[in-house]
């Protein structure tokens, strides 16, 4: 029925007629419109305004226009639309403009203001005409004003080493072109802002259209960062193909990105118009960075500085052994029967009673019953020989039933001889599972992290977010897939000194087997035992410090810290067992033990790292369990491992208390260990009441002072007693002592010039940046690198050579403190 088909497409039919008009209208008359004059008027559902814009470009030149609008209307059911058409893009918004912030807030702007995209430079001979139409349209059935001005901009293009300063804020956005210069293959640009908010974004996007400039859309391509008062950008020349790139400015709506404060409402249907509030003043330059010739500079200081350690180590093992041969030509010196090192009573001991220097054992019955070795006594009886003892023996071989033990061990004065009684074989082999064990850790804890931090570069990569790696960006020299490859360089220092420690041990230990296997007297019941396990683990732990740093430098960030500290606990750790074992080689801790704390000390980091920040639950436990570690390592040294520790420990522990101080109020039986305890003991617990006050929130460098502190109080204090008991410094230990100390001291100074921080939002991190001060490569953290490797290794040195002047010196001359 006709009558029926005309009824069923009314609306379709009027609808195609209103478009079609729409279109006539929009299509027919477009007002001409000229540059920097403004266009007022007002458009409804029926009234639709139609601007050409018309210009001629110049050969080669880049021409940018922007265009303003500006409407009263905050009715968000009808806003006007603006549609620009270019001749390769269109460009669209509405006023007012909507952004959407934290809890979906929202924030509306009424003014607008947009750079459109650039046309490409024209390889004709004559200048080309271009026309840009600008629609103004609404859908409200009612009146809505507006005002439109168009410009065309004279400074789009950025210029080298030249600053350029500019407002910008959300709802109009800056964005500018920069060409590389012929000689220019790397450039790095500075942004700065004397304010820290309203935060905003710095983004590097290739020569494409549309260009991403606004909140919800800037992180769509290229690569960015967030910004409070400073940012920074190295840009490659290889990286875009046309040798030219935008520099784009947006504003965010709130500023919890950049650590501002968080919006306290969660109500999004609130309508907020803050039109210009938001303003940030920038300044932008870009200056060329580094050549090439730079980075092969860099690599040669790195490289040379740390093999003339090479060279030095050879230096001074030829002058030692030209000392040796005039020795040995000359006939070798008698050895020091003690008479220079040890007075006939323990000096420390010097105002007891006569008869009470008792800890000396008589030459028939030191070393575990075998008769001590000298030259008018010839060697050693046969029963020292390798074959003597089963090498795979786990048992103790001490040949004293258990109860001598603390009968030897809690002697008043101990001499090296009392706790130097097992057989140095079984010894030796007990020491080496330190150097086996860490170089298991090692493999196994370093091929995870170094997957992780490969996959940490790719997504900063693939996504251009900056913000996930907290490097010092005004000092980033990126390297094929690195983005900071100076950070990675720079820890060379620890592998190649961690490999000549190494080698200066093993040298070290051939001249010990050697000497064993002549059976030379020195080397048999003179001197500290040499056991050379735990130097060993030493070196592997030093040159894993410098892989693992490298790896957390790759992307420095929140997540991966731990990877920077896990060996200089262990470096520390392991220090210390090495200082207690010096003199009390038969007691110290297994390796299995040993590590074992160490992966507790690193659990601990790791949930400090996550919990340490504001729970007050987790600071109360770590600090009992840090105090009561103390008080039972205490317990465990004073009374050299002859402690139980079981469920009468307490007991016990009450009535040696109530016995010594409440009873009789005696002095305390060892007298230079309780100064060392009460003095350890006061540290590390001023440690567990300021972590429980303060809560740092860098947890792992907290556990990381405590470690240093208690090996420089032990340092100190083995240092001040072996010179109480009038042994002596030789050169070559005095030497490394000297430079560890100056080392160590202007290593700290770069380590407190924090260039960053992770604890912070990126934004605020970059605050910290700094420009590069060393070969206008390396900042301030790779000096730090480069002097704490150099620190450490001579601290290994001390460790090392501290002891030599006991060689000639009998054991049981050698006082144990």
């Amino acid at each position: 029925v006709p009558g029926g088909k005309a009824a069923v497409f009314p609306v379709p039919g009027a609808l195609l007629c209103a478009l079609l008009w729409a279109a006539a209208a929009a299509g027919g008359s477009p007002e001409p419109g000229a540059f920097g004059r403004v266009y007022r008027g007002a458009v409804n559902i029926n009234a639709e305004r139609v601007y050409a814009f018309a210009y001629r470009s110049q050969p080669g030149q880049v021409d940018a226009v922007r265009v303003y609008v500006n409407s009263s209307s905050e009715n968000l059911q009808y806003p006007v639309l603006f549609v620009v058409r270019q001749q390769k893009g269109v460009l669209s918004w509405q006023v007012p403009l909507i952004f959407r912030g934290l809890y979906q807030r929202t924030y509306n702007y009424q003014e607008v203001s947009r750079t459109l995209c650039p046309s490409e430079p024209t390889p004709e001979a004559g200048p080309s005409d271009q026309i840009i139409f600008v629609d103004v349209a609404s859908m409200a059935p009612f009146n809505i004003a507006y005002e439109l001005l168009v410009t065309r901009l004279e400074n789009f293009q950025l210029e080298t080493n030249k600053a350029f300063n500019f407002t910008a804020s959300p709802s109009q956005p800056q964005y500018f072109l920069y060409k590389f210069p012929q000689d220019v293959d790397s450039v790095i640009i500075k942004v700065v802002s004397d304010a820290a908010y309203p935060c905003s974004v710095v983004s590097v996007q290739d020569i494409v259209c549309p260009v991403y400039d606004l909140d919800h859309n800037v992180e769509f391509d290229g690569v960015y960062q967030s910004m409070t008062k400073q940012a920074a950008i190295t840009v490659q020349r290889k990286d875009f193909p046309g040798e030219q790139f935008f520099v784009v400015f947006v504003i965010k709506p709130e500023d919890y990105a950049c650590g501002g404060s968080v919006p306290s409402s969660t109500h999004g249907n609130v309508n907020r118009t803050w039109n210009l509030q938001r303003t940030k003043n920038l300044q932008v330059m870009i200056e060329p960075s580094i050549k090439k010739s730079v980075y092969v500079q860099a690599m040669f200081f790195s490289f040379l500085s740390f093999l003339s350690f090479y060279l030095g180590s050879v230096v001074v093992a030829f002058v030692h052994y030209i000392r040796v041969w005039r020795k040995s030509s000359a006939g070798r010196l008698s050895p020091d029967d003690g008479s220079g090192i040890m007075t006939s009573s323990h000096p420390i001991t010097a105002s007891t009673p006569e008869g009470s220097s008792y800890g000396a054992i008589d030459e028939s019955s030191s070393s575990g019953g075998r008769q001590l070795s000298s030259p008018e006594h010839g060697l050693p009886p046969a029963s020292d020989t390798d074959s003597s003892v089963e090498e795979d023996s786990d048992f103790d071989t001490m040949p004293e039933i258990e109860s001598d033990k603390n009968v030897i061990r809690t002697k008043v004065f101990l001499y090296l001889s009392d706790l130097s009684r097992k057989d140095r074989r079984i010894v030796s082999k007990k020491y080496k599972i330190y150097f086996w064990n860490i170089l298991t850790i090692a493999v196994f804890y370093a091929l995870p992290v170094i997957q992780l931090v490969i996959t940490y570069q790719t997504v900063v990569n693939v996504t251009g977010n900056q913000d996930i790696c907290y490097y010092n960006f005004l000092c980033a020299h990126p390297l094929g897939v690195l983005s900071a490859f100076n950070n990675v360089l720079s820890n060379v220092g620890h592998l190649l000194l961690g490999f000549l420690f190494l080698l200066i041990v093993l040298r070290r230990n051939i001249l010990h087997r050697r000497a064993m296997e002549r059976k030379d007297v020195y080397t048999l019941d003179y001197g500290i035992p040499k056991h050379f396990g735990l130097f060993y683990a030493m070196g592997i732990a030093l040159m894993m410090e410098g892989v693992l740093s490298a790896c957390y430098h790759v992307c420095p960030n929140y997540s991966n810290f731990q990877f920077d500290t896990s060996f200089m606990y262990m470096i520390a750790g392991l220090c210390m067992l090495k200082l207690y074992q010096t003199r009390h080689p038969d007691i110290n801790a297994s390796a299995y033990s040993a590590y074992a704390s160490f992966a507790v000390v690193i659990c601990l980091a790791v949930l400090g790292v996550v919990f340490g920040k504001n729970d007050m639950w987790f600071w109360v436990i770590f600090s009992m369990i840090h105090i009561l570690a103390s008080l039972a390592l205490s317990t465990q040294i004073y009374y050299m491992g002859r402690f139980k520790m079981d469920l009468g420990m307490f007991r016990r522990a009450a009535m040696v208390l109530y016995t010594d101080c409440i009873q009789q109020c005696s002095r305390p039986m060892y007298m230079d260990r309780m100064v060392l305890l009460i003095v350890g003991n006061l540290v590390n617990w001023s440690f567990a009441v300021f972590g429980l006050l303060y809560r740092p929130r860098d947890f792992a460098s907290y556990i990381l002072g405590i470690f240093i502190c208690n090996l420089l109080l032990y340092l100190a204090f083995y240092i001040i007693m072996k010179l109480r008991s009038s042994e002596k410094l030789l050169p070559i230990p005095l030497f490394c002592i000297v430079a560890t100390a100056v080392v160590w001291a202007a290593a700290l100074y770069f380590f407190f010039q924090n260039l960053s921080s992770w604890e912070e939002t990126p934004a605020e991190s970059r605050e910290k940046n700094r420009p590069c001060i060393l070969l206008g490569f390396f900042d301030d953290h790779d000096v730090w690198h480069f002097l704490s490797a150099a620190a450490l290794f001579f601290s290994f040195l001390v460790l090392l050579t501290l002891d030599d002047d006991l060689d000639t010196v009998r054991r049981d001359k050698i006082p144990v403190f």
